[in-house]
């Protein structure tokens, strides 16, 4: 199988690439990371601007009508920058929830939001990763609490995933919720604990019965989505361990001309390239082989995880002692790996769910 990007979607990674490298500087990121919220009105109107927050939106609501695969290149490339934008939650995560379940109703309302950049919905996943048995809906009303919802910090609602079949979309203003932001290693992204005391009554996504595996097909994107986040970090990451052992010099030559050195950054790309195919063929597949759809996220992200941690690290250690201090900026991309390594599933669990899922354990 020939399998590469199309001469579209390179201009797209490239045209998203350039504008953030002059929009998103890291004292930027910076500033926008230290807010309360983590977030950015100009940054998110910019992104908007360039069509990049509508990328799964249908075009019947205002979108692109695209695939996951384009969202996963404007990931990799939004990890790259370091980005403080909710785009995982509002525009990967939402638009495969509505475009899956929604009625047309929600779509009408919801889509053309998310496109224009309007809505910022926040995501909790939580009782499909482990955490079982935290929610429930008694009387038409949402009792208990979710962790860990994605992208809380200055999200308009909430979908909440009930169980594999049910999502409910919850007002962020709603009546009895509680948000609480969650201290995390990673400032440029923001979750949150959400606790519900009686919030309703429930809006269902497309109705009470729900529809079979529309939030594990959510989980199965969100997936996919970190798995490429955290290849753009990574990507980051090395980038700058070659810049830095080209100009940093010790005993008169620089550090870059040590084989010790040369070896870690070739090892880093022969990590880096292999997982680099895996993402795009996970995504690939989520819209075009939809039997693979389900294990190819679960190895991508486990596999993303554990190689993107590696190469996080040995960037860092390549800036030597600069490395672990806050002046030296290859922190924010190791954090935010950390993140990704953790969200909808440790390398572990989301292993262990594959082989239960294929008959293995």
């Amino acid at each position: 199988m020939d399998f590469g990007l199309s001469e579209e979607q390179k201009l797209l990674e490239q045209t998203l690439r350039r504008w953030l490298d002059e929009q998103l500087p890291i004292a930027r990121v910076r500033e926008i990371a230290a807010r309360e919220d983590g977030a950015d009105a100009a940054l998110w109107q910019g992104l908007a601007e360039l069509g990049v927050l509508g990328l799964l939106v249908p075009a019947e609501h205002g979108g692109g009508g695209l695939e996951l695969l384009d969202a996963a290149l404007a990931l990799e490339s939004l990890a790259r920058a370091a980005a403080p934008a909710p785009f995982l939650g509002s525009c990967v995560l939402a638009p495969v929830a509505f475009v899956t379940a929604g009625t047309e109703t929600q779509r009408r309302e919801w889509l053309p939001r998310i496109a224009t950049g309007r809505a910022r919905i926040g995501v909790a996943l939580g009782e499909l990763t482990g955490r079982r048995g935290e929610l429930r809906v008694d009387g038409g009303r949402l009792q208990g609490r979710a962790l860990f919802a994605i992208d809380a910090g200055a999200a308009d609602a909430f979908l909440v995933a009930l169980d594999r079949d049910h999502l409910v979309l919850v007002p962020a203003d709603a009546s009895h919720l509680t948000v609480t932001l969650l201290p995390t290693i990673d400032r440029t992204r923001r979750v949150a604990e959400l606790v519900f005391d009686g919030v309703g009554p429930v809006e269902w996504l497309g109705g009470p019965a729900g529809m079979k595996d529309a939030a594990a097909r959510v989980l199965d994107a969100g997936r996919i989505a970190l798995a490429a986040d955290a290849l753009g970090a990574a990507e980051r990451a090395l980038e700058m361990a070659v810049a830095y052992a080209r100009q940093r010099v010790q005993f008169g030559r620089p550090i870059g001309s040590f084989q010790a050195v040369k070896h870690l950054c070739a090892e880093m790309t022969a990590e880096l390239e292999p997982a680099r195919s895996l993402v795009w063929y996970a995504a690939y597949a989520f819209d075009h082989r939809p039997e693979e759809a389900t294990t190819m996220a679960a190895h991508a992200k486990a596999h993303l995880s554990e190689v993107a941690h590696w190469i996080v690290r040995t960037a860092t250690e390549v800036h030597g002692g600069y490395g672990f201090t806050d002046e030296g900026a290859v922190h924010l991309w190791f954090k935010r790996v950390g993140l990704d390594r953790q969200l909808l599933g440790g390398p572990e669990a989301v292993r262990a769910e594959a082989a239960a899922a294929q008959g293995l354990a």
